[in-house]
């Protein structure tokens, strides 16, 4: 088996997701994904698209991952790993699908409006 790669994003975050037949190791920027995401709840997200199709320790993964903060970076993570799970395997696509691991997330952050204090936020109106 060849290299897999694909994109996810979410946010302000891209991540690169390179798959490869192997025993399960994760390497996210250098470093297991325990280390880079240290929030249990966080975890999950990395490992959800294998549990969905039961190839948990099967495939290697090199990630390169930048943009954002922890939770938008685990969830492009996420998407990258399903979009690759379906390159592989195109049977994998329907429960990954049923998941919403494969819907791209467009919700980015509004920016900020001149004379307001945030993007919609106003300052305190006086009638008098």
């Amino acid at each position: 088996m060849e290299m897999i790669n694909a994109i996810g994003r979410r946010k302000a975050s891209v991540a690169r997701i390179y798959l490869t037949k192997g025993d399960g190791k994760i390497t996210i920027n250098g470093k297991d994904y325990r280390e880079y995401f240290p929030q249990p709840h966080v975890q999950i997200n990395i490992v959800a698209p294998f549990e969905t199709v039961e190839a948990m320790s099967i495939y290697d993964l090199k990630v390169t991952v930048v943009g954002g903060g922890y939770k938008g970076q685990s969830e492009a993570v996420r998407m990258g790993i399903s979009r690759a799970l379906v390159k592989l395997n195109a049977d994998f696509r329907k429960p990954l699908k049923e998941r919403k691991f494969l819907t791209r997330d467009a919700r980015e952050v509004e920016r900020k409006k001149y004379g307001k204090p945030k993007a919609r936020k106003s300052f305190q109106f006086s009638k008098r």
